[in-house]
């Protein structure tokens, strides 16, 4: 009898064991959402949504490796604050049309649950409906709302928390949207055609105005800012291309950067309404498309800082603060090894770079303004000063492994056919494919010098455009829990209504 029992039990367990194990991942879902319906969902007052523009995990691990082998001269990370977030999931980028996706597509899915075409901000494919972003769902439920970001306030990802156009150059219109928005803090960089693609229309600035923002743009108005401002336009007095924060390896002493921008939205922010922030490290971007790493670093170490600021914050509300840190796609097919350098790394060469590719760009323009017939010998020492890599006679070779910044035959011989096609005007240069790929269109010698330091470190790069990489998503504070697992980037905005209890509030 004992062992009929025993038998049956054991059918049974077998039984309950085939049952679950083919169970499908989504009734695992549903079985999750019912176990979670049970728990009414506290909504956090304080939202930050940090955005890191082209910034994947390789990115992310790139500083975290020069910030450790600066400080250790060994292999260790210096893990960025973000990285220790308890909660991290992973994010596929793919918008409606392609599997290598833009920022205005990227950010739309990001900001509205939605997949549209590359170009398109707020709009669904067919460019036939508005979407109604998270930033508006939270203002419209009495929140109050910021953006920030370290380029322009009218390019792509900003623009897809309050704009909704056909494509994200029309830039004019953008800027009149955001002037509509009644949203109540904007930081950071300029406008590009405040006054139309034709410089023939209203200027913006003074559209903004009109609709009751006050625009400040001294560093002392700016941290001067308090809870009794209005709605308040940030402009950083100083700015480098196309109206952008310079970049961080450029900042002199005392410059605004985008953690102080971040430190003031929260001052006028803050309230009993509580808020929304999202901020856009958007020159992680722009330093990726022209391959070039140490500036990228520069920029996500920058990135961190602003982010620490929230992390500051979330510290006096813990229970209520909810701070989500991602990218929109990848930029640069940025790799951590490289073919001629095998498993070797040598980040700490990179210290080498004093300015960024755009700042070494006006520099040669300057010199070059300044004697026509400027030659290579000429510009070599200014090779060597921002750069490190110099050059020896051929004898000297040798000490190639004791000084591996001194340029190989090779890398000299691709530097001077730079140098070259520099050199010439614009409208002169090569456009064959062979220049495409050595130049993707940028300054030909700032970006061999970049690339040749790069890959000396041991840094590769395979486009000057996005890639199809997924993106981590990183969360911490109230409701953190929900950003985990791997899932797509339209889901962001699905669980971000969740958390705001917002997602009955569809059109």
């Amino acid at each position: 009898m004992k062992k009929i029992i025993s038998w049956v039990a054991l059918v049974l367990v077998f039984v309950c064991f085939i049952s679950f194990s083919t169970l499908e991942i989504k009734d695992l879902d549903v079985i999750s959402v019912q176990a979670k319906e049970s728990d009414e969902l506290k909504a956090p007052k304080y939202i930050f949504m940090f955005i890191g523009d082209g910034m994947s995990q390789v990115q992310v691990n790139a500083a975290q490796i020069y910030k450790g082998t600066t400080m250790s001269n060994g292999t260790e990370l210096s893990l960025l604050s973000f990285t220790k977030f308890p909660v991290t999931g992973l994010l596929t980028t793919q918008n409606a049309e392609t599997f290598v996706p833009d920022s205005a597509s990227t950010a739309t899915a990001l900001s509205s649950g939605i997949k549209t075409n590359s170009g398109v901000l707020g709009l669904t494919p067919d460019k036939t409906k508005e979407t109604e972003t998270i930033a508006e769902k939270m203002k419209a439920a009495g929140k109050k709302v910021g953006i920030v970001t370290s380029v322009t306030l009218n390019h792509a990802t900003p623009a897809a928390y309050y704009a909704h156009v056909p494509h994200r150059g029309e830039y004019y219109e953008i800027a009149k949207q955001l002037a509509n928005s009644n949203f109540d803090y904007f930081g950071g960089g300029g406008l590009l055609q405040p006054t139309g693609k034709n410089q023939t229309e209203k200027d913006a600035f003074q559209i903004i105005k009109e609709a009751g923002y006050e625009i400040l743009d001294t560093k002392e108005e700016i941290l001067a800012l308090t809870n009794d401002a209005g709605k308040v336009y940030a402009l950083s007095p100083v700015l480098q291309d196309n109206r952008a924060l310079p970049y961080q390896i450029d900042q002199q002493e005392g410059d605004l950067d985008l953690a102080d921008f971040v430190r003031k939205g929260i001052d006028v922010l803050s309230g009993n309404e509580g808020f929304f922030m999202m901020v856009e490290s958007g020159k992680i971007d722009w330093s990726c498309h022209a391959n070039d790493a140490m500036t990228t670093i520069n920029e996500v170490l920058g990135f961190e800082e602003a982010i620490n600021v929230a992390i500051d914050f979330s510290t006096k509300h813990p229970e209520e603060t909810l701070i989500l840190v991602t990218g929109d796609h990848e930029t640069g097919g940025m790799s951590i090894g490289y073919a001629a350098t095998g498993y070797e790394t040598t980040f700490k060469l990179l210290e080498k770079q004093k300015m960024s590719y755009i700042a070494f760009d006006e520099l040669i323009k300057t010199k070059k303004s300044e004697n026509p017939q400027l030659t290579f010998e000429e510009v070599l020492p200014l090779i060597e000063e921002n750069f490190g890599l110099v050059v020896t006679k051929d004898n000297d070779r040798k000490s190639l492994k004791n000084n591996p910044l001194i340029l190989t035959d090779f890398e000299l011989a691709k530097l001077k056919a730079s140098f070259k096609e520099s050199m010439k005007p614009a409208k002169h240069r090569s456009e064959d494919e062979k220049s495409q790929l050595l130049y993707g269109g940028y300054e030909p010698l700032s970006v061999t010098l970049t690339h040749i330091l790069n890959n000396k470190a041991g840094i590769g790069w395979t486009t000057y455009a996005h890639t199809g990489a997924p993106v981590a998503i990183y969360a911490m504070g109230a409701e953190a829990e929900l950003f985990g697992g791997f899932y797509d980037n339209t889901e962001v905005y699905d669980k971000l209504l969740e958390v705001t209890n917002l997602n009955g509030c569809e059109d």
